[in-house]
């Protein structure tokens, strides 16, 4: 690959990090993390190999919904510093090369914005098309409950007015009129603003929901929502020519695909990337039943994302571990694996747990996982903790359980604050996967550590362009616990073998255009694998075991001329 093309598509092969700055590190004893503190634990991201810090919500809220529900989108929460602090992270970041991206969450703000408090107070007022409103919840409006624990209509009365507001949230969010011009007006200039302050783009929250129009009484005339993503996507690339728009979009693949832009266009001109939602479910499906069958059927039916765009693959988010898109009884199945008590489910669709707990510690099917991650088809996010195997905290509120503070050390507050636990925003892990046993600096001083295994992947997956910018194919194997697929540029071809299964395995599966006798050297240990004829290559795992074999080139093997 050519360098320049690679570092114009930047998102192509980066490592995106998503981190919540309120979590992460506290610098003053207050028991809340701030920029401050981000800012000094800058240098484990660098040696980890990330290259792109995604940040939660960082700005004023009432802390409703852990920093969602937005009373002004331009400026920062005063719990977690200034605007000089923020800018302080993203130059220091940007000197260790990492971008920054923030999340966009422009489908709703808070009830205590200065917009809806002028919104509500007449029919009239001048922000009063700024929200969505009726005399009656129409029969034909939106459906679906985002938070059924908590909510039981999409529609709230609003007494002062004598009308109902829309929520597809709390209903301290009531969700904006995209639909209207000012409304989208001012979403570019919040991501003109924070562009200027530095960011590289925006995750933008839960995209379906910002561009419905059921509920309004015009919406057969309002223009074609994806209008307004490529008009938005326009502005962002004048204002960032290397700016991106990463999509929370939990739809059917068909559906997703959409949100790239023109279907008839190989460019994509909406969304840059898209998380695989489907991709990260069938894979928990795969290691529930310990068959590569669901995963290799996803991968097979997924869209191919436009040139200059992506998929984003990931183990979890910061949300619950949603399992929306499987059937009841494959959810079931992953819930008997995974997460058996009740108290471990949310909503009755996904986990709020993280993957080491749900495996007991199994660090075979914890590195399994994340082999996985970065070998699949698009561009990994990991979230904070991860690297080191952090658990959940089941005492915590809903999806708070995976959102406890990071573990720097074995220290009482692992290291994240000297405050006392009740002042923390959300209790510490305990027990086995507590910060005496889980934490950065311990792991950081052992070669044999997940944080260790964690460093050498993504260094092998940034020094493989095939694993990034490649065409991928899922290949055929004489064993259903095994899941083989390649990726291939002109320059080079990567194999990779994943074992879902419990058992050693021998497997066997045929590599187009591969010739007898081609070397396959594996990108961790350098040891060689010989291609049988017909490109048959012959792989032992261990239990839960993976493999990352390149096909040897004529460098590497200077006695064959051919690639094939």
């Amino acid at each position: 690959m050519r360098l320049t093309r690679t570092s114009d598509l930047w998102w192509k092969n980066a490592v995106v990090y998503c981190l919540d700055v309120e979590t992460y590190q506290d610098s003053n004893g207050d028991g809340t993390g701030d920029f401050a503190g981000l800012t000094q634990r800058i240098d484990h991201l660098v040696r980890l190999g990330v290259t792109c810090v995604w940040l939660m919500p960082f700005y004023p809220t009432r802390e409703r919904d852990d920093g969602y529900d937005i009373t002004d989108f331009y400026a920062v929460d005063p719990r977690l510093g200034t605007l000089g602090d923020f800018t302080e992270f993203v130059r220091t970041a940007r000197d260790r090369g990492i971008r920054v991206i923030a999340d966009l969450v422009v489908n709703h703000t808070s009830d205590h914005h200065p917009w809806f408090q002028d919104a509500r107070s007449s029919r009239t007022s001048a922000h009063r098309d700024w929200y969505v409103w009726c005399d009656t919840p129409p029969e034909d409006g939106p459906k679906g409950v985002v938070f059924p624990d908590a909510e039981q209509s999409l529609w709230e009365f609003d007494k002062t007015t004598d009308q109902y507001y829309l929520h597809r949230f709390y209903k301290q969010q009531p969700d904006l009129n995209v639909a209207n011009p000012a409304v989208r007006d001012e979403i570019a200039r919040i991501v003109g603003f924070w562009t200027q302050l530095g960011l590289s783009g925006f995750r933008v929250d839960a995209v379906p929901f910002l561009l419905e129009t059921d509920g309004q009484d015009d919406a057969g005339q309002l223009p074609d929502p994806h209008d307004f993503l490529a008009d938005l996507r326009a502005f962002l690339g004048r204002r960032s020519g290397d700016a991106i728009l990463l999509g929370e979009v939990n739809l059917p693949y068909p559906d997703t695909a959409r949100f790239f832009g023109d279907p008839q266009s190989d460019r994509g001109d909406e969304l840059t990337m898209c998380f695989d939602f489907i991709g990260m479910q069938q894979m928990y499906l795969s290691m529930a039943r310990g068959e590569a069958a669901p995963l290799a059927a996803a991968l097979r039916e997924r869209p191919a994302a436009p040139r200059d765009a992506h998929w984003a693959t990931f183990v979890r988010n910061h949300d619950e571990l949603t399992l929306d898109k499987l059937d009841d009884d494959e959810r079931a199945e992953v819930f008997a694996a995974f997460g058996p008590d009740k108290d471990m489910q949310l909503y009755d669709r996904g986990l709020r747990r993280r993957l080491p707990p749900m495996v007991d510690g199994d660090r075979r099917r914890v590195e399994l996982a994340y082999s996985l991650l970065f070998t699949l088809p698009g561009t990994p996010v990991l979230f904070y903790g991860e690297e080191i195997g952090m658990g959940e905290n089941l005492a915590a509120e809903g999806r708070q359980a995976v959102r406890s503070p990071m573990q720097w050390t074995a220290d009482k507050g692992g290291g994240f604050s000297t405050a006392d636990a009740a002042d923390l925003p959300n209790p510490i892990v305990r027990g086995a996967f507590g910060p005496k046993r889980v934490n950065v600096h311990d792991q950081a001083h052992d070669p044999g550590s997940l944080l260790a295994r964690m460093r050498t992947m993504i260094e092998r997956y940034r020094a493989a362009p095939e694993l990034a910018w490649g065409e991928y194919e899922v290949l055929d194997t004489d064993d259903p616990g095994v899941l083989a697929h390649v990726t291939s540029l002109p320059e080079g071809m990567v194999l990779a073998v994943h074992n879902f299964c419990d058992r050693p395995v021998a497997a066997t599966t045929t590599v187009p255009g591969l010739r007898g006798g081609r070397l396959l050297t594996d990108l961790f240990t350098g040891d060689t694998v010989k291609a049988a004829a017909g490109g048959s290559v012959r792989t032992e795992l261990e239990p839960y075991g993976y493999r990352w074999l390149r096909v040897n080139t004529p460098r590497d093997d200077p006695d064959r001329t051919t690639a094939g």
